[in-house]
């Protein structure tokens, strides 16, 4: 197959020449691990301190890696993105809050959202991350399997609530819902809420996606064992396909607590275990959706050529590649040029809200050396082209 990917004029449509520049500035930092510690301290330090850094982040870091402060100020990018027909994934952003108020405001907000969207055919998505629906630690007890008290019982039926709302919601607008994944001593009590979802709402339809973070050794198991009982029970499955975002604190936790590592132990591990499951998943299309959630150009070949070899439509609706926004233009844009369905993660919330996912974002692209490089190359031949 041609490496559609290095096509950096489609890839870079929609920036601006100043865009370019800062998104080069913005990547030969992240390149550096002691730049990315040293700036994150500070940026840290200045937002604690109440010094006026806001604007300058904004017209950085935070405008580069997210669509805006809230769903309207997302909307000109989101327009912009439509017209190469990519697709948008609004995602409220705000992370490590553990008080009932701030899940409360994180279900009101994901509502708003998928109102918001139900009108916009250019974001077929809504999303939420477990931890903003309820506490860390009452998803590990629950996952480890520790008896709660009555209270606890009380406030995990709140966070069941919180699911029920969005994901009925989802499937009376008829858009579909995203659930990410998180660590692995929290999930089980997140995949079993998603699977009775599953159970629900996708008995005609795939409307409620979870999330495999496919660098954990057991993911394929788990799913082979989640299609036979969805075959019994009669409902369809939805998965959003990732390689994951918490290694280092995975492999750390396992040492400590004197427990096998849940990690593969490579990445030529993880990448054979993603394309496996994307395999087999491709392979059961009549029971399964696939949320393509990848930066890896090879992955994405792949499906590409299990799509071509199968004979069905580039933009069959049981097949989506995604992207975070900031990143991989070059994949999310000349796919979409080319036919697929492709949707972008639009990242947004306060300035000061959204810094823990920034500094993230910036940690991950840090350790992820080939990346970086692969975004500074095609920047740097983009600007060549255009002679700036």
């Amino acid at each position: 197959m041609e490496k559609l990917f290095d096509n950096t004029e489609v890839a870079f449509a929609l920036k601006s020449d100043s865009e370019l520049e800062r998104a080069y500035f913005l990547f030969r930092l992240i390149k550096s691990e002691p730049l990315v510690k040293i700036g994150t301290a500070v940026t840290k330090f200045a937002l604690k301190s109440a010094l006026p850094v806001e604007g300058l982040i904004r017209s950085t870091v935070f405008d580069h890696f997210c669509g805006g402060v809230n769903e309207s100020d997302c909307m000109p990018m989101i327009d912009r993105m439509i017209e190469k027909h990519v697709y948008s994934v609004l995602d409220y952003s705000v992370e490590g809050k553990e008080e009932e108020k701030q899940f409360e405001i994180a279900l009101e907000k994901t509502l708003t959202i998928i109102d918001f969207v139900e009108t916009k055919d250019a974001i077929p998505f809504a999303v939420f991350k477990p931890s903003g629906f309820g506490r860390f630690e009452l998803y590990r007890k629950i996952s480890e399997g520790e008896v709660l008290t009555q209270e606890e019982s009380d406030e995990w039926n709140r966070v069941v609530e919180r699911y029920e709302r969005v994901a009925k919601a989802c499937h009376d607008k008829d858009i579909s819902l995203l659930v990410d994944a998180e660590e692995t001593w929290m999930q089980k009590a997140a995949d079993d809420l998603v699977e009775q979802l599953m159970e629900k709402y996708n008995k005609e339809k795939t409307v409620v996606f979870g999330t495999l973070q496919l660098y954990r050794h057991d993911r394929f198991a788990y799913l082979k064992s989640l299609h036979e009982r969805a075959k019994k029970g009669g409902y369809k499955i939805g998965m959003k396909l990732v390689r994951g975002a918490y290694m280092e604190k995975e492999r750390e936790r396992a040492e400590e607590k004197g427990y096998p590592s849940p990690i593969c132990e490579d990445k030529a591990a993880t990448d054979e275990n993603f394309n496996q499951v994307m395999r087999y998943m491709f392979d059961h299309l009549e029971d399964m959706s696939i949320f393509c959630g990848t930066h890896n150009e090879e992955s994405s070949y792949l499906l590409m050529d299990l799509i071509a070899e199968s004979g069905i439509s580039r933009d069959d609706s049981r097949i989506w590649f995604g992207q975070l926004f900031g990143m991989s233009d070059n994949i999310s844009f000349n796919l979409a040029h080319d036919g697929y369905n492709v949707a972008k993660y639009l990242p947004f919330g306060p300035v000061k809200d959204v810094m823990p996912y920034l500094i993230r974002r910036a940690e991950e692209n840090t350790s992820v050396a080939g990346q970086t490089n692969r975004e500074l190359d095609l920047i740097i031949k983009e600007k060549k082209r255009r002679k700036i």
